[in-house]
């Protein structure tokens, strides 16, 4: 059998697969919605039916959840500066809400459909986007061929592939390699990824390096007086450490973590930040079972000596965090999730600590902690070790933390680039005549 004749095989396999887990699917996002509502919201989209049809747009940007739109952002802007029309489609609410508060009604959003050929082929006639840009690591076979088929040219960009990834690829050697090869480009992070794209089957010619865009971090301007506010409000004078979006199973750690800094550091704060809103509940239950007092951003309650744990449980406040404390932890590393972007604590010279479970940002992990910036722990005692001397030396923290800003300002310009591949792609931008022609969010897309 020919590789085309078997590749097609395997899709038409893969998509009885989808057929028949999509009752699965649609019972998990109910389930979701059971802690988090807003997954019962506009859930028809994801099935291709909309209350209000997507207008056509010339862009079409994937970005999974909250990291993948924060990294997006930049590049939507300078499209959107362009008069491009953009849609951009998410997978989580939580990444909803985050493109909702950086942009706006500046673009169209949806939630992301299915990858089952009706169900994309009607999305993919409704927008009929010139490109479509997809962020990091979502690799969508129907998606793809329904794209070759009307001729779009779809980019994998800021792209990563963990080796565990790889290895999981690797198992369906044939249908990757034909699927991936259906990108137009695939702009990489670094050259191990690059390299095992490349073991897959994929054209070397279509993979370029560009780097990471997560180091072109933007800092709101008024970052710094909100974290100064930030920091008088929790005491100019007490270590401050912040764990930054926890997972399921990494809270009870980082408590027990932070019960044997309170032996050295008696006045020491925990800024506790999950991941996902639906935890938020959860997580403020489990704090007083470790006999500390526990104090709730969301309610703006007062964050006095006696407090131990201060609850970040409001969304897009993170970067203020960051910016107010001492020593910052990234989360999703104690626990075998991959952890979580490195850059905003370094961004602003703040030391950063890191569980064993960092393969999603390997490369990111490996960089900060070659530069002094970054020290990866293997467990929740070692964590505590290293937050103990860090939190006990100024001088230490200042110069952990030094390392980290020049780190990401020496490996900025991924963002340049991709612009600029971007742009070749797209051609001349749209004239004057042509603004206002693109399609923009109305409430239901928002």
């Amino acid at each position: 059998m020919s590789d085309w004749r078997s590749h097609r095989l395997l899709r038409h396999l893969y998509s009885l697969l989808l057929w028949l887990l999509l009752p699965l699917v649609l019972l998990r996002l109910f389930w979701r919605s059971r802690r988090a509502p807003a997954y019962r919201e506009r859930w028809l989209e994801r099935l291709g039916c909309f209350g209000a049809s997507p207008r056509p747009a010339e862009v079409w940007i994937h970005a999974v959840s909250v990291g993948e739109v924060q990294a997006a952002q930049p590049l939507i802007r300078h499209l959107l500066r362009q008069r491009r029309s953009v849609l951009v489609t998410t997978t989580t609410p939580t990444g909803t809400r985050r493109l909702r508060d950086l942009l706006a009604d500046a673009v169209q959003h949806r939630y992301t459909p299915l990858d089952l050929r009706p169900i994309m082929g009607r999305f993919l006639d409704a927008v009929s986007p010139r490109l479509v840009l997809v962020m990091e690591t979502e690799i969508w076979p129907n998606m793809l061929a329904a794209c070759g088929q009307r001729g779009i040219d779809v980019m994998l960009v800021n792209a990563r592939l963990s080796p565990r990834s790889a290895r999981g690829y690797a198992r369906v050697r044939r249908f990757s390699a034909e699927t991936m090869r259906s990108f137009a480009l695939i702009a990489a992070q670094s050259l191990d990824d690059a390299n095992r794209f490349e073991s897959l089957g994929v054209d070397p010619t279509r993979i370029l390096v560009t780097g990471s865009i997560k180091f072109d971090v933007q800092l709101p301007g008024s970052l710094v007086e909100r974290a100064e506010v930030m920091r008088r409000a929790w005491g100019i004078n007490r270590a401050v450490w912040v764990a930054a979006s926890t997972h399921e199973g990494e809270e009870p750690q980082l408590l027990a973590a932070h019960e044997r800094v309170r032996l050295r550091h008696p006045d020491a704060l925990l800024v506790l930040v999950p991941r996902h809103p639906e935890r938020f509940e959860r997580v403020a239950a489990l704090v007083p079972r470790f006999g500390m007092r526990l104090a709730r951003r969301s309610l703006q309650q007062a964050c006095d000596a006696e407090t131990a744990v201060y609850l970040g449980d409001t969304m897009g406040e993170l970067p203020v965090f960051l910016a107010a404390a001492d020593v910052a932890f990234i989360g999703g590393s104690l626990v075998p999730t991959g952890g979580h972007n490195l850059l905003e604590p370094a961004a602003v010279g703040v030391p950063v600590l890191i569980g064993p479970h960092s393969f999603n940002f390997a490369e990111i992990t490996r960089l900060l902690v070659e530069r002094e910036a970054a020290v990866q722990v293997a467990d929740a005692q070692a964590l505590s070790d290293w937050l103990v001397r860090w939190l006990g030396d100024a001088a230490e923290r200042a110069r952990i933390g030094e390392n980290g800003r020049q780190a990401v300002q020496r490996n900025r310009g991924a963002l340049d680039r991709l612009i600029q591949l971007v742009d070749v792609r797209l051609g001349p931008e749209p004239g004057p005549e042509d603004q206002g022609k693109g399609p923009q969010a109305d409430e239901s897309a928002t």
